[in-house]
């Protein structure tokens, strides 16, 4: 049985198949378009994973569509008759979509179906669960557990904002909600706007500021004051209750009133790219901490409610690894899983799995040992060696191909330790926000350097951008405090102290540059101002030629752990093809390409020349 799940038309469009309950393959729209969130039709998306699976269309017996289209328009009338006569101008701007595309969206993905093969509209079940259905079923079905909790937090869904569920066996129930316009995601995404970044894709830069934030100041308890007094209202169980007349996202068209907020802060909305005052990093640290409060809160509800051990998590505000890393440490639960993809994307996934084991009624599969079902979340596309070969011969490029994995693990090892930064573009492309090692530039982390150059030179992004260490699994200890593995870059850990450089006299009264490049351990390219870092721990299992190059890289250096971040440069999906890599590669100042077998050095590579400024066009995010 072959069951396609989908997700689009709002943002981050995605695709996955199931074949009797295990996935085939699964992958973001915007990896094959290169249009960043990309919210139209995933038929890229599709097609690969009919692809990968050797079937058509034809073959599919189920489509699964991640939300209930009409519930949410339900949702948009009440809530614009509720608040009349204001948002008359926000619901003249979003009926003319709905009633034109969105009201009949059945049609529109049959047309949708029918550009990319025949298939029998009779025969072709389509089926619509709900959006925090979609959510929990991705977290928990994917998860190794029997018998879990599953917290699902987002910004809003059809009129859900967060859900406690609860997965036993095959069998998954749904036992609390909390509804629009009462949201944690949409509190924090208020955050992220009012500090100058864009919604629904600037959230996780709002976490990298929050350490930025100035413990010692007594700003941050006041600021945590104001919030609660005014914006936020936190209860025992973690419902929230939003206080209206300071936000305008219900019916208007911007998050919050930035006249209201000046005034309760006292200093003014940042605007584009000005530069971040301390007082903007605090209030960050604030409602990061107002975050973790609630989660936790969320959490115990959780634990309460249904009894279990584990907690499964999926939903945009579980991408918050510092509220997941301070979860893991309280003990509420033994053990818990997030969904690598978490956000909208991943409910196309989990549409999937809630079609196979709720309206199929089926078992749950085996995992014979497997840390989980996804497979590293290793699930999209992988170039062959004739892709690369053509690559190369469009850009007349030159290489150095490896018959032998060892020797260019060790070649690899020897150009990082050198203080080169590399673009390692290997097997099936990562499934989620997070490059975990196959679409990844990576790097020296003991380089005193490397932070300042990976975002100024690499990423052309914000100077305070931090950057993950990949780890071997086995060595995580031995770097970090932590008590579980963290495959997917879902967990924030702390270096441990005898690694760490104790801080200065007057440090929290620096400016920010100078904090930023204080070397606070022997590892300074990955350890954020509190000596945090977001940890990926790797996987022999699941990636064993990543594995093999950091093996590599500490019999050289007596270092298990190098730096990772995502191969794009800002504005720009993570790359999907042997293409999107070395032109990535000679777009930035990256010393090395990596590509399967094949190396590329930047000093032997011909002119590269393109029409287009593409950093005006990518870089605008």
């Amino acid at each position: 049985m072959y069951i396609l799940g989908i997700s689009a038309f709002y943002h981050d469009s995605a695709a996955a198949l199931l074949k009797d309950g295990e996935i085939i393959a699964a992958a973001h729209e915007e990896r094959f378009t290169r249009k960043k969130h990309d919210p139209g039709f995933p038929k890229k998306a599709v097609e690969y994973c009919l692809r990968e699976a050797g079937i058509k269309l034809k073959d599919v017996e189920t489509l699964v569509f991640y939300d209930k289209p009409l519930l949410k328009f339900e949702r948009l009338l009440e809530t614009y008759y509720a608040f009349a006569p204001k948002g008359v101008r926000s619901f003249l701007m979003s009926m003319p979509v709905w009633l034109k595309e969105k009201m009949f969206l059945k049609k529109l993905i049959y047309d949708e179906l029918k550009t990319i093969g025949e298939y029998d509209k009779s025969s072709l079940k389509l089926l619509f669960p709900d959006h925090h259905l979609s959510h929990a079923a991705s977290a928990y079905y994917a998860s190794p557990f029997q018998d879990a909790a599953i917290l699902t937090i987002d910004g809003v869904g059809e009129w859900a904002t967060a859900s406690i569920a609860h997965g036993k066996g095959k069998d998954l129930t749904v036992l609390k909600e909390l509804h629009f316009p009462h949201s944690v995601g949409l509190l924090y995404s208020a955050f992220t706007y009012f500090l100058g970044f864009k919604v629904n894709s600037g959230e996780y830069k709002l976490m990298g500021l929050a350490p930025y934030g100035d413990p010692t100041s007594p700003d941050i308890d006041r600021y945590v004051k104001i919030i609660h007094e005014n914006i936020c209202t936190v209860y025992e169980d973690g419902s929230i209750w939003l206080n209206q007349d300071v936000f305008d996202y219900a019916t208007g068209l911007y998050m919050v009133k930035d006249a209201v907020w000046e005034r309760l802060f006292g200093f003014p909305a940042r605007k584009g790219e000005g530069n971040l005052t301390q007082q903007q990093c605090n209030l960050g640290l604030a409602i990061q901490r107002v975050t973790e409060d609630i989660v936790l809160k969320m959490a115990r509800e959780a634990k309460r409610l249904t009894g279990s051990k584990y907690l499964t998590m999926a939903g945009g505000v579980a991408l918050n690894c510092v509220a997941n890393g301070k979860l893991l440490k309280s003990g509420i639960f033994e053990d818990m899983f997030i969904q690598p993809a978490a956000g909208d994307a991943g409910g196309a996934l989990g549409a999937a799995y809630a079609a196979y084991h709720i309206f199929y009624g089926k078992e749950r599969i085996n995992l014979a040992g497997r840390m989980d079902a996804m497979q590293g979340s290793y699930l999209g596309p992988e170039a062959s060696n004739f892709e690369i070969e053509e690559t190369a011969k469009k850009f007349n490029a030159v290489y150095t191909y490896f018959d032998d994995f060892d020797k260019l693990a060790e070649t690899t090892a020897k150009i990082l330790a050198d203080g080169n930064v590399v673009g390692w573009h290997q097997g099936r492309m990562e499934w989620g926000p997070r490059a975990l090692g196959n679409r990844s530039i990576i790097a020296d982390a003991r380089n005193p350097e490397m932070q300042k150059r990976l975002n100024l030179k690499i990423k052309y992004r914000e100077g305070f951008r931090p950057f993950a260490p990949s780890v071997l699994a086995e060595d995580e200890t031995e770097y970090f405090d932590v008590s579980a593995p963290s495959p997917y870059m879902l967990l924030i850990a702390d270096v441990v102290e005898k690694r760490r450089n104790p801080l200065p006299a007057g440090y929290h009264a620096q400016e920010l540059k100078d904090k930023l490049y204080f070397l606070r351990s022997d590892l300074p390219s990955i350890t954020h101002l509190d000596y945090s870092a977001r940890l990926q721990t790797v996987h022999k299992e699941t990636n064993p030629r990543y594995y093999g190059l950091i093996a590599a890289f500490k019999q050289l250096t007596g270092y298990g752990v190098i730096v990772n971040t995502s191969f794009n440069v800002r504005g720009e999906p993570v790359v999907c093809t042997p293409e999107d890599s070395y032109r990535c590669f000679m777009r930035t100042e990256m010393d090395v390409l990596v590509v399967g077998n094949f190396l590329f050095e930047k000093a032997k590579q011909p002119k590269f020349e393109e029409s287009d400024d593409w950093k005006e066009i990518l870089t605008s995010d």
